[in-house]
């Protein structure tokens, strides 16, 4: 028995496994969006419910910078220009909220000591950072 060449009713293998190659590689390319969407999103929906209250209030910057002043300038500067601490001018360009109420109330970078103001307390000291530039 010899071969017989495709006709134009018989498509190739060739042409079969190329159209079951496409809708492979939507999907594909689909789980990889998901992926890449979960990974950017879920955490922002996971956080902790005191960052989730934090982001949820409106702060005051001059309630903010008393707060600093007291608690955060001893290691900061006055004038948040960096002692022992870093300086925490643009900082919010270092870091989104999130980042910085994590720094904040963790202490995860010695000598930083935990901090865990209420979350109003805490808005209000986002607010003042975001004014330092």
């Amino acid at each position: 028995m010899t071969a017989q060449p495709p006709t134009a009713d018989a498509p190739s293998a060739a042409a079969n496994q190329q159209r079951g190659l496409i809708p492979g590689l939507v999907v594909a390319a689909l789980i990889c969006v998901a992926v890449v969407v979960g990974a950017v999103f879920l955490p922002a929906a996971r956080s902790d419910p005191y960052t989730r209250s934090t982001l949820q209030l409106a702060g005051s910057m001059e309630q903010g910078e008393q707060l600093f002043l007291i608690n955060c300038a001893g290691c900061h500067g006055i004038a948040a220009q960096g002692l022992v601490g870093p300086n925490l001018h643009r900082v919010d360009a270092r870091k989104n909220d999130r980042q910085l109420i994590q720094q904040v109330v963790s202490g995860r970078t010695p000598p930083m000591p935990r901090f865990q103001p209420e979350p109003q307390a805490m808005a209000d000291l986002l607010a003042y950072l975001h004014t330092l530039s």
